[in-house]
């Protein structure tokens, strides 16, 4: 039989849900806060809809709760959500003290599961239910590491002070959730910010104090619209949309690096057309930009839309803009980095603390780690080793479960470190 947090982590690992359709895995973490005694905040309470981007179609939402419901979700929770996932648990100790937050994300990837006998979660019948979606990023775990934090913390109410707050974020990936949640106002009182990522090419035992090199980014979707016209008879009266994208394409992946640091651009999708004899009426790009800092990724994406622009002007087509997702860069605060290096020399399983570790992609705990520091709160992001046995995103994506233990000692005890700083002074 699974220990606990296994158990957890595998209810949450068949159950993947992509962004903004994580309705059944918002109401299981509900019931199991609710039940601990936390005021549970959902829907508009959790995240504020006017920065919640990329959020599938009505119909997509739809889908999404009828399958939620169909797993065995509440209704009346997913009615409370109120069609936005998500959720912020709060516990108030009555004692004066710090708020203090931990922020768990909890959606999937657009990656079906392995299928192969020798991944564990297809041997041992824990594969998602889900055909289009899986948890090759180890969010499942975050959000059991999510649970038993609000259990032990709970337990241990009369030795905290203050208020906890425990984050449980949607739609990281595609970074279209962390600026919704920022928005909420739930961080805007809060003096700590803990977060904690498993895997990351550590093994089990390692723990990185700092997750640097967050990247900013700008997600959008290009829309070009022209006319259809017979490819063959009359192909003067058209106005070709795949070939303004596939200019744009190449075009983009041609803007000039920037002195002052990293920058990426990705063309991931083009979709045009409708038949081999007709001109193309419409063509649909979903695209990225990246930059080391927020002035770089601005620099790429000014020079991003010049290049839309003018593409469509080359073949007298019209263009719009969608923008999908967006992140900043973040660091760590020393004094949490201190903080944390003290409790991980005292935490059991922690093999070997590394000051910081590389993160080169993109992570929306940035907004929420901004929202905290901008108003003199501390914030940290941490990483946890967990013996993964694939990249992330990738399809064979497992690990070692006992990361979520470790996770979950390395947050408790921060926090109560935390609370014992606030009652010294």
């Amino acid at each position: 039989m699974a220990l606990e947090h296994a158990r957890l982590r595998r209810e949450l690992h068949m159950h993947a849900e992509t962004g903004w359709t994580e309705f059944w895995t918002t109401a299981f973490l509900a019931k199991e806060l609710k039940a601990l005694g936390y005021e549970v905040l959902l829907g508009e309470r959790a995240v504020n809809p006017a920065e919640a981007m990329g959020r599938p179609s009505e119909g997509e939402i739809e889908e999404a709760v009828r399958r939620a419901i169909s797993w065995g979700a509440d209704p009346s929770l997913i009615e409370e959500m109120n069609g936005y996932t998500g959720a912020v648990a709060v516990l108030r100790t009555g004692r004066p003290g710090p708020t203090l937050a931990l922020r768990f994300d909890v959606d999937a990837v657009e990656v079906p599961e392995s299928q192969d006998p020798n991944h564990r979660p297809t041997r041992e019948g824990f594969a998602s239910l889900n055909p289009k979606a899986s948890h090759a990023c180890g969010h499942d775990a975050h959000a059991a590491m999510g649970i038993l934090v609000a259990r032990e913390l709970a337990e241990a109410r009369e030795r905290l002070c203050g208020t906890v707050k425990i984050l449980f974020q949607p739609a990281e990936e595609g970074v279209r959730g962390g600026k919704a949640m920022a928005a909420s106002g739930v961080l805007d009182d809060v003096d700590y910010l803990l977060g904690a990522h498993v895997g990351l090419g550590l093994k089990l035992g390692q723990v990185a104090l700092s997750l640097k090199g967050l990247l900013c980014t700008t997600k959008m979707d290009v829309e070009y619209r022209g006319k259809a016209a017979h490819a063959g008879a009359e192909p003067n009266e058209g106005r070709n949309a795949l070939l303004a994208a596939c200019t744009c394409a190449l075009n983009l992946h041609a803007i000039a690096p920037h002195r002052d640091g990293a920058t990426r651009v990705n063309v991931g999708t083009l979709q045009a057309g409708t038949g081999r004899n007709v001109v193309p009426d419409r063509a649909l790009m979903r695209i990225e930009i990246r930059g080391e800092k927020e002035h770089i990724n601005a620099y790429v994406e000014e020079r991003a839309k010049s290049v839309i622009e003018h593409s469509a002007a080359m073949y007298g087509v019209s263009w719009s803009i969608k923008l999908v997702g967006s992140s900043v860069d973040a660091i760590s605060d020393p004094e949490l980095v201190e903080l944390v290096a003290e409790v991980a020399q005292e935490v059991e399983g922690v093999e070997e603390v590394l000051r910081e570790h590389p993160m080169t992609g993109s992570d929306d705990m940035a907004w929420l780690m901004r929202r905290v520091q901008g108003r003199g709160g501390k914030a940290i992001y941490l990483g946890v080793g967990a013996d993964q046995t694939a990249g992330h995103h990738n399809d064979a994506f497992d690990l070692n479960e006992d990361c979520i233990l470790l996770g979950r000692d390395l947050l408790v005890e921060a926090a109560k470190r935390i609370c014992a700083a606030h009652g010294r002074r």
